[in-house]
């Protein structure tokens, strides 16, 4: 079943999903996130995954329900290669807004843990959470969320970067 853990961050909600489609039901899983209420949808997968579970055309049904859909492909068990490191910044500052303003934010993958949970643990760094707690508070309702080292390392971004400073 598909299901979409939740917490909180700020005045918003973030939540954490497999891939719409990986359970074989591709349109309910489309309409749970629609439900819920994500304002921007982080697809964290690579188009091939998508294609695979025949959810290729997520982008366009998202654009339909009038929700911001990014697409960040990471190859699975990854750490953003440097394309989504570049694009990152920019789809960040959107997710803070949103969080400001009081909306949702959803992260997947393919089976919302690594890539999803390090993207995820990465917003929550950058509002201000210490690296090790985000991921505590985060495992709290996704116990597989953030996987590798790599990813870890990624989301937990060093204190001088937080403080908008590089040496």
């Amino acid at each position: 079943m598909f299901r979409i853990a939740e917490l909180p961050l700020g005045k918003g909600w973030l939540g954490i999903s497999p891939a719409p489609g990986r359970g074989g039901a591709y349109l309910s899983d489309v309409s749970r996130i629609i439900a819920w209420g994500a304002d921007m949808v982080l697809t964290m997968t690579t188009m091939a995954e998508l294609k695979r579970i025949g959810a290729a055309g997520l982008g366009d049904d998202l654009a339909a329900a009038d929700l911001q859909w990014r697409h960040l492909p990471i190859p699975d068990f990854g750490a953003p290669p440097p394309e989504v490191q570049k694009r990152w910044p920019e789809v960040s500052a959107e997710a803070h807004e949103i969080l400001a303003a009081g909306g949702r934010v959803l992260a997947h993958c393919y089976g919302g843990c690594g890539r999803s949970g390090m993207a995820l643990m990465r917003l929550m760094v950058e509002a201000g959470e210490d690296a090790d707690p985000a991921l505590a508070r985060l495992r709290d309702v996704r116990p597989c969320a953030v996987e590798m080292p790599d990813q870890q390392a990624w989301a937990a971004i060093p204190m001088y970067q937080r403080l908008g400073w590089n040496p």
